[in-house]
């Protein structure tokens, strides 16, 4: 562990005490649970006997795990006696897998009033989709958030799975966990968190929905400056190949950009000069590399910035300085985020699943 992880070492983490069974799964529930772990929660996986399909390093730690094979009335019942001693339960499986193997919420809850029982799916619990299988960009898709990226004529662009996934997905099972676990305080019952990606992603399409329908921005993509219509916020190639990103989207920030690369009196944020300016300015960073846009623009409030690889992200001296970035057991991870001032979360180390469950039966 290095010395950036350290520093949070003497903090348990604001969740230190919380008891999380993590169902094995892919996408968000791992991440979710990564989250939970980061600031200080009990997070034991329940695996399958055999390879999870898409194991990660990054994602997978700071878990204790145990392999339990449901298919079995033995390993369905140590499941069930696990989930009896937890404050959370966290599973991805299709509706109704669950059930069927006994481990649904209401038969959870059934012997664990306090349990909280987050449900990751793309669909949600219920609707004519919900039994169908789907990815990221399907969710995508069923909310209007696809249609919006890309340019003009040509596909629809998959923001990676960061959107759905992530986005729609994890974020929103952790914040309904914290909801639940809160009002648990009053009340003294758990509760099901139906955490769908579909659902979450049309929360996040909120500023949209609102605009459109007050007419302050267009979906369209060859209208919407937040999508790459725009001049003033997209990205540009350079002569070398790479590209650096403009957000411009401020007048004053605007009039920085065309001071520094004196740009003609016709250059102009007017939709009616969108066309001219991004001509102008598409030839104007293929003129010089990404390095010397980088260095004329370093310390302004112009909004210009080179687009980065991973491994040039970890180096920058700003994500250096915030110790974004730090290697554990030789990995490079990403720090716990957010940041707490009294108990901040820190990437903690393995824990064998017999020393987790003999805490938890303390």
């Amino acid at each position: 562990m290095t010395d950036d992880n350290r520093l949070n070492e003497s903090s348990p983490g604001p969740l230190a005490g919380l008891r999380v069974v993590e169902f094995a799964s892919i996408g968000p529930g791992p991440y979710a649970a990564m989250l939970l772990a980061d600031m200080g929660a009990d997070v034991l996986r329940i695996d399958r006997p055999e390879e999870n399909g898409w194991p990660n390093p990054v994602v997978d730690r700071g878990r204790a795990n145990i392999r339990i094979d449901l298919s079995t009335a033995e390993g369905r019942a140590q499941a069930q006696d696990i989930a009896t001693m937890a404050d959370v339960v966290i599973e991805g499986l299709r509706p109704g897998v669950m059930e069927r193997l006994g481990l649904g919420p209401e038969q959870l809850l059934a012997r664990n009033p306090r349990l909280i029982y987050g449900r990751m799916t793309g669909w949600g619990q219920d609707g004519p989709l919900a039994r169908t299988a789907g990815h990221d960009i399907t969710y995508l898709a069923m909310t209007g958030a696809l249609a919006a990226i890309g340019r003009p004529g040509e596909p629809a662009v998959a923001p990676l799975n960061m959107l759905g996934d992530f986005g729609g997905g994890s974020l929103f099972l952790v914040f309904g966990i914290m909801l639940a676990l809160w009002e648990r305080e009053r009340s003294g019952q758990g509760q099901v968190v139906d955490a769908a990606i579909l659902d979450g992603v049309t929360s996040m399409m909120s500023m949209f929905t609102g605009f459109v329908q007050t007419h302050l921005i267009s979906l369209d993509r060859a209208e919407n400056f937040l999508s790459g219509a725009a001049p003033y916020y997209r990205c540009y190639l350079c002569a070398d190949g790479r590209e650096v990103a403009v957000g411009a989207i401020e007048p004053q920030f605007w009039r920085i950009l065309c001071q520094r690369l004196e740009a003609p009196a016709f250059v102009s944020q007017d939709r009616s000069a969108w066309t001219a300016t991004t001509a102008w300015l598409e030839a104007t960073f293929a003129s010089r590399t990404a390095a010397h846009w980088t260095a004329l623009f370093e310390g302004s409030d112009a909004c210009v910035v080179p687009v980065l690889t991973l491994e040039e992200a970890r180096r920058h001296p700003h994500n250096v300085a915030r110790r974004s970035m730090t290697e554990v057991a030789g990995l490079l991870q990403p720090q716990a985020a957010p940041r707490l001032t009294r108990t901040p979360g820190r990437i903690s180390e393995a824990c064998s699943s017999e020393a987790m469950l003999a805490r938890w039966r303390e």
